[in-house]
């Protein structure tokens, strides 16, 4: 399906292609893979509505970015996915000044912290990279399909590898809190949240797909302890050679999903290295994505527990 494999940057993927008219929302957008997606867009054209938790820092992003694109088309916006009533400011200020999407690309989250809560009282990791996310791609769903044919962009890991998502407690209130299990149910969640959105949207113009963008060294793995660390680094090594990509050909496949002509007819899948992963079951391989993480049952399941715990009710498909 491409040329493009692990070592491709974001340059290499938007060669030629031109973004003119393209309006696209960027989660995380202050720093890593957020500033570095919405820096290769907008150089080629699109206009970026880049939602960060800390509007100075998404300001100094936005400097940086028209450092080498002196005309990007950005505009900053406040969002802090740990709060519900954020995201509910972010998603009403935005459709009271945009009409469409045509991209947004979850891209900010947490990894591996401590056990904590969300403003809502969630626990962290579910709360800030799905629940947070669910609300503001529903919320927002109505400028997607106007933007149609659009797409939404989730990112995962193959983190998703180290757990399941747990239906029954979302939030460790009966199961003993570690935080890897706590990363890897909320990069499942992830992909299931991919997979339901591109069924309920696809016939209206939207597909939904998920990415695991690699190893790179970013603001992600700031709760990241010398044991965590350790944790990650034994499990990784164990699994063969371990491979750092730079934030550029970390941001690759996120903006090979969210350009590619060759995914216009592609929904509800997992990539990684700029392709459309296999389904893997075996948790101790290195590619592809678990066969728990693309089931339909599952994301179906996933949808509705999400829908009581952020309070939306939205119509099925």
């Amino acid at each position: 399906m491409t040329n493009f494999g692990a070592d491709s940057t974001t340059d290499d993927v938007l060669e030629g292609v031109d973004l003119t008219g393209r309006r696209l929302v960027i989660t995380g957008a202050s720093t890593g893979l957020g500033e570095e997606t919405s820096r290769a867009l907008a150089a080629h054209g699109a206009s970026i509505t880049m939602a960060v938790r800390d509007p100075a820092r998404g300001d100094a992003a936005a400097e940086r970015i028209r450092a080498g694109t002196p005309d990007a088309d950005l505009e900053i916006r406040r969002l802090d996915l740990s709060s519900l009533a954020s995201v509910r400011s972010f998603a009403d200020g935005f459709l009271a000044d945009h009409d469409r999407i045509n991209v947004l690309i979850n891209n900010a989250g947490v990894m591996a912290c401590p056990y904590g809560t969300t403003e809502d009282g969630f626990e962290s990791q579910f709360g800030t990279n799905h629940l947070g996310h669910f609300l503001l791609a529903t919320l927002l769903a109505p400028a997607l399909v106007a933007g149609a044919p659009s797409r939404l962009i989730a990112l995962s890991s193959a983190g998703h590898r180290r757990a399941d998502v747990d239906l029954d407690d979302p939030g460790f209130e009966r199961t003993p809190y570690e935080e890897w299990a706590a990363y890897g149910r909320a990069k499942t969640a992830n992909v299931l949240f991919a997979v339901e959105f591109d069924r309920r949207f696809a016939d209206q113009g939207v597909r939904a797909l998920a990415v695991h963008p690699g190893l790179i060294a970013t603001e992600l793995g700031r709760h990241l302890t010398e044991e965590t660390l350790a944790t990650l680094t034994a499990s990784m090594s164990s699994r063969g050679e371990v491979t750092w990509k730079t934030v550029p050909q970390g941001a690759a496949t996120s903006v090979w999903a969210a350009t590619s002509p060759d995914l216009d007819a592609v929904g509800g899948r997992y990539l990684e290295d700029c392709h459309v992963a296999d389904i893997n079951s075996d948790p101790g391989s290195r590619g592809g994505v678990m066969s728990y993480a693309v089931d339909p049952d599952r994301a179906a399941g996933l949808w509705s527990l999400s829908e009581s715990l952020v309070g939306i009710a939205t119509a099925d498909a």
